[in-house]
Order: C-alpha cells, then structure tokens, then sequence
C-alpha cells in the first residue's frame, strides 16, 4: 500500500515510517496539516494515517477536510486522546478505525490491512510489479532486478527507486524525492544516496536535471 503517515513526533515517525517500509508498504511521512493536504491532494494513497495532535491544525479538521473530497481514502487516526467522547467524534467524523497510543506496531499493520480492505477493497496479493526497460521492482517483495539479476539496495534506495520508477520520464524535483525517502535529513544527503543507487543498477537509467531534480527514462 501507498500510505500518507501524518504525524509530527519525531522518533515515533521515524519509528513508524520504517516499520510500515519493513512491512512492504510505500509511506511518504508529513509533519503539519498543510503538508498533508498539498500530498493528498496530488498523489494517490491506498491509506491515510493520522496524528491528531499536528502542530499547525486540528487533526480532527483535517479529517473532516478528508472527508469532504470525493475519493473514499481508509483512515485510520492514531493518537493519544483516549476518552470514549473522543473515539467517537472521531468516528462520527469519519474515521474508519481509531487506535489510542502507546500500541505495538503489530495490531497498527493488522488494522491498517482490515480498512483497507473494507474500505478500498485493496488485496495485498494484487500489490503491483513496475518495469522500466530491463528493470523490475516488486513493491510486495520490495526486490528489484535488472536483467534478470537481483539488485539488493537499501530501503532508501529502494524507496526512491519506486517513486522514479512509478513516475517514468517525469522529472522528480529534489523536494519531492527528500519527501518521499529522505524526510528531516540533510539535502546532501539524496545526492550520496542516488549516487549509491546509479552505482547498483548501472548508468542509462537516471538522469540528473541540473537545478531541478532526477528522471528515470523509459
């Protein structure tokens, strides 16, 4: 699955970012509310999880905002507020399950799998396979191959090779590829790891665009 994870904690997003990325899923990771909003409303998610507690907006207003668009999206809230008047004006908001920190990761993915279903009618079994040229990502397996070979990368190679692979021939600005796999690390930081990732799939793949970003070519 494609999950936008809204929550502004560090360590705990940090901590959810990868677990979810362990489990196989696509995770881009926001911190405020208007993050939220510009993300979801350009790109398609199979899920939402939400922080209530955002340091720039009401979560619960961004879960009504959510719920006002015409695409069915499963969210499921996480956050600390545990009363039962809580649960259910989140419910009554929309939400479609809602989970009270602390949790263990377990029944989070567990939960996530069931709204989805519900929901979206998403089948893990049907989670796509993307090629370009000679190369092969299996988003399920999180593996990739190039003629035939395993290419073993890191999870942020991995992560930033899925999204160049999911938008072939479109040039992917810095921004958008430090939000999709490298949030809250230094900027230099994609330049080592996409270096990293030419070096281990070959070159005539991805080309830099000086002043703006990265494209895969088909």
């Amino acid at each position: 699955m494609k999950i936008c994870q809204i929550e502004d904690d560090l360590e705990l997003g940090r901590a959810l970012q990868a677990a979810l990325q362990d489990a196989g899923h696509d995770v881009v990771w926001v911190r405020r509310g208007i993050d939220a909003r510009d993300w979801v409303g350009r790109e398609d998610f199979d899920a939402i999880l939400l922080d209530l507690g955002l340091p720039d907006c009401n979560g619960l207003d961004l879960l009504r905002h959510f719920r006002g668009t015409a695409e069915p999206l499963p969210i499921l809230v996480i956050t600390a507020r545990d009363s039962l008047d809580d649960r259910l004006r989140g419910l009554d908001l929309g939400a479609d399950d809602y989970l009270v920190k602390p949790f263990a990761v377990s029944e989070l993915l567990a939960r996530l799998r069931a709204v989805a279903r519900r929901v979206s009618g998403w089948n893990e079994a049907l989670e796509p396979v993307w090629k370009v040229k000679d190369l092969v990502l299996d988003e399920k397996r999180m593996t990739v191959t190039r003629g035939g070979k395993p290419v073993t990368l890191s999870k942020t190679e991995f992560a930033l090779l899925h999204l160049l692979m999911r938008r072939a021939d479109r040039v992917l600005t810095r921004r958008e590829l430090e939000e999709w796999a490298l949030p809250n690390s230094e900027s230099q930081a994609l330049d080592v790891h996409m270096s990293n990732l030419r070096k281990k799939i070959d070159e005539g793949y991805i080309r830099t665009v000086r002043g703006v970003g990265y494209v895969l070519e088909k």
